[in-house]
């Protein structure tokens, strides 16, 4: 695909799928997207609530380094596909998604390294790259309020071959002191309604979606706005002050199905949802739009939880409920966690 082609790809060129079954068994073997651990021992792993509290957290991703009080967390993302798109821009998505991740937990990111491998300084394009990413990382430790370790990036140099991308990669340091706000991603509890915070695309565009998929290797980056980012975060901190949520979780790799996937899957729960009927149902689904929330709240926080965002003019929409194990899609049911989507995979 040219240059020229990735810049005019939209998703009227991409057929929309009659059969969403198909989709989520073909994406669900993909080892990285996978909510369970079949392949490997990296597959993404929610934070137990049940470890919430005990003093060895470490099982959690939460760590206690002294005795203050504080507890701390670390992320750290890498990225290739999108950095080779647009370093500036790619460079603040991953920055982003990491601070989205921390502050659902509860925590307060506070610094952050970065680190860029397989760079080859042979290629006259490698230097505009570094910079563009450079300036990316920059922007987005100023709208987040982030410590830039150093102000440095580290580099890994590769010559001679191509067969390993340029990488970024960031490490997010983030903390609390208040262990009562380590919120977890979980759903908790049948009945708790779940809301979409942020603004869902009729876009597919660098999602797994599309690239696995489809097969469609090169389009332009998933709708993102720094600034909103910052708005969002920051209503997200006082959120979870006011202690309203029952989880939050940041819509990630596979877009909205697959984070709720990952999310229901802890506690054997599953979920019913509508989807837009303004948006293409797998874009709905399977896009990965930046700057998105799924939260579950119980019924009588509802309302405190809709006219605050509302107040802030963030968007905030209604996606269903979470019921006791059968996932459902505008009324169709894809079967159930322990013996429907799953199960069958598994057998």
């Amino acid at each position: 695909m040219s240059e020229t082609e990735e810049k005019l790809f939209n998703i009227d060129q991409v057929p929309e799928p009659e059969d969403l079954r198909s989709v989520i068994y073909s994406m669900i073997a993909i080892p990285h997207l996978s909510p369970v651990n079949i392949f490997n021992e990296f597959a993404s792993t929610a934070i137990d609530s049940k470890l919430i509290g005990k003093d060895d957290l470490s099982g959690a991703g939460i760590f206690k380094i002294d005795d203050s009080g504080k507890l701390f967390s670390q992320t750290i993302y890498a990225d290739y596909k999108r950095f080779a798109v647009d370093p500036f821009v790619a460079a603040q998505i991953i920055v982003a998604k990491a601070v989205r991740h921390l502050v659902c937990y509860g925590f307060e990111p506070v610094a952050m390294s970065a680190y860029i491998n397989n760079v080859d300084f042979a290629s006259p394009m490698a230097e505009e790259m570094v910079i563009a990413a450079r300036l990316g990382l920059d922007a987005a430790a100023i709208s987040f309020n982030l410590q830039f370790a150093n102000w440095n990036i580290f580099y890994d140099t590769l010559s001679g071959s191509n067969a390993v991308p340029p990488t970024l990669i960031i490490s997010l340091l983030g903390k609390t002191s208040d262990n009562d706000r380590v919120c977890t991603p979980s759903l908790k509890q049948k009945g708790d309604n779940l809301l979409l915070v942020g603004r869902s695309y009729d876009n597919i565009n660098a999602s797994e979606y599309l690239y696995h998929f489809h097969e469609i290797k090169k389009s332009p980056l998933m709708p993102f706005n720094l600034a909103f980012e910052s708005k969002l975060i920051n209503a997200m901190k006082e959120l979870l002050k006011r202690n309203i949520l029952s989880s939050a979780s940041p819509v990630g790799k596979g877009g909205l199905f697959f984070t709720l996937l990952r999310d229901c899957l802890p506690n054997e729960l599953g979920f019913d949802l509508t989807t837009d009927a303004e948006i293409r149902a797998d874009a709905f689904l399977f896009g990965e739009g930046m700057g998105r929330i799924v939260v579950s709240v119980k019924e009588e926080n509802e309302d405190e939880f809709v006219d605050f965002l509302f107040d802030l003019k963030i968007p905030v929409m209604t996606l269903g409920h979470v019921t006791k194990g059968e996932i459902r899609i505008d009324d169709i049911s894809l079967g159930f966690v322990d013996k429907g989507i799953i199960g069958e995979y598994l057998d």
